[in-house]
């Protein structure tokens, strides 16, 4: 079970990072078409090639149309397909001030309670962004500019805390097991550094 939600995390982070990719992308070519834009505006510009700034001008160089409409749903995204690899190998920021001089069996017990609690807090998350959807979809809700359905976001986020929630309670169930038999089901962390 552990290889399949592994590949799957991966699958995810690999998602995640290609829409961030995109994004970045995007940011950088509608900063560019707004500087741009703004150059072939000036008095200067129009003076000195008046025929390039034409062209430019009505080939509608400038920024991208929406562009912080996409990002906000693109980024969104890109933290729910994160959340399954990341929390998978023990890769969240952890405090250990007080729980290097516990014993393992107390940091066992507590990271039973934090698993557990996370898998409830994902999957209320998830079913959160199922009812925001679903009242979304019958609002018929647009983006400003884009005019693209509100829904659209919620449910590529959805996508993302599903499987995040999934896989929490994937090891939210495993460490019951392990703390139930003695045995140790899932491996050791892999922590931030690895």
């Amino acid at each position: 079970m552990y290889s399949f939600f592994l590949t799957l995390s991966k699958l995810m982070a690999w998602l995640g990072g290609a829409m961030l990719t995109a994004l970045i992308l995007m940011v950088c070519l509608s900063v560019l078409g707004r500087e741009v834009n703004g150059i072939v505006h000036t008095d200067w510009f129009v003076a000195v090639a008046p025929g390039l700034s034409r062209w430019l001008l009505d080939l509608g160089v400038g920024p991208v149309n929406g562009d912080f409409e996409l990002v906000e749903s693109g980024i969104a995204f890109s933290i729910f397909a994160f959340l399954p690899l990341c929390h998978l190998t023990g890769g969240h920021a952890t405090v250990d001030v007080f729980t290097n001089y516990m014993s393992e069996r107390v940091n066992k017990a507590l990271r039973l309670v934090t698993d557990i609690t996370f898998a409830g807090v994902m999957v209320l998350i998830a079913w959160q962004l199922w009812l925001g959807m679903v009242s979304k979809r019958s609002s018929g809700q647009t983006t400003f500019l884009l005019e693209m359905p509100v829904w659209w976001a919620y449910a590529l986020s959805m996508t993302g805390a599903v499987v995040s929630a999934v896989v929490a309670c994937y090891i939210a169930a495993a460490r019951l097991r392990e703390a139930m038999s003695g045995r140790v089901v899932l491996p050791s962390d892999l922590g931030a550094d690895h």
